[in-house]
């Protein structure tokens, strides 16, 4: 797909178009049927982080980008601003033309997460950090996890019976983000490998839900650092976050 510069915008909408222009990229090469399933993923993840470089750089010369699928420059280290994307979180969904893979644009201002969006291009929905979010219902008796489909820790697993929540199994980090954003889960508790990619643009996007995000022991999430391995993240509606902490305590992990 040829890209083409776009218009003057806020540093959010220029977020949604870029998630939105990646995503119809990657559905276009699902229904191409362009190559077989094995190589489905490695060319979804070349072809949507050369698009998104290109319109990045474009519309933000001055900024910085830190890619799961570009070579990292050291010198974004030193930068204010800093856009941090996944061109596709959940290449194996994707791979399996699942509906739960997503990508990822996020913009991390002065290490924290401030603007972003992530687009869930199989189901036709973008979240943005300039949404109008409606408010939170009322909280279930029994919270929600979601949780890998794939490889969910032991930590997690535990943390979930011990506050009695119910397991929802699912694909990328995106994904489940926004399952806790859009109301069909209550909590997104992970521990035992992500990178800052992963997670930037749904913290962004989770914070301006109104939802709780942080490391798995409280503290906050820092972004642009020159190891962007981030390895824990909780993100949950606020009247959960204290008893997850908690939980999570009792356990004495180690975060990292």
């Amino acid at each position: 797909m040829e890209s083409r510069p776009l218009s003057p915008q806020t540093d959010a909408q220029l977020a949604r178009d870029v998630a939105l222009a990646a995503g119809a990229l990657l559905i276009e090469l699902c229904k191409a049927g362009a190559c077989a399933d094995n190589e489905l993923g490695d060319r979804g993840d070349a072809e949507a982080n050369a698009l998104i470089l290109d319109l990045l750089h474009s519309a933000r010369p001055g900024d910085f980008i830190l890619s799961e699928e570009a070579q990292d420059d050291p010198a974004r280290c030193g930068a204010r601003r800093v856009w941090i994307v996944d061109p596709l979180d959940g290449t194996r969904e994707f791979r399996e033309r699942r509906a739960d893979w997503a990508v990822h644009i996020g913009l991390a201002i002065d290490g924290v997460a401030v603007t972003g969006a992530v687009s869930l291009p199989a189901t036709g929905r973008v979240f943005a950090t300039d949404d109008s979010f409606p408010s939170l219902p009322p909280a279930p008796a029994q919270p929600r996890m979601v949780v890998s489909r794939t490889r969910a820790h032991p930590l997690v697993l535990r943390v979930a019976a011990a506050i009695g929540a119910e397991l929802v199994p699912m694909g990328s980090a995106g994904a489940k983000a926004m399952a806790v954003v859009q109301g069909d889960a209550e909590i997104y508790l992970h521990t035992g490998g992500q990178y800052e990619w992963d997670n930037c643009a749904p913290v962004a996007v989770a914070h301006a839900a109104g939802l709780h995000a942080s490391r798995i022991d409280g503290a906050p999430l820092r972004y642009n650092c020159e190891n962007p391995l981030l390895p824990d993240l909780l993100i949950c509606r606020p009247d959960y976050a204290q008893a997850v902490l908690a939980a999570v305590a009792a356990e004495n992990p180690t975060p990292g």
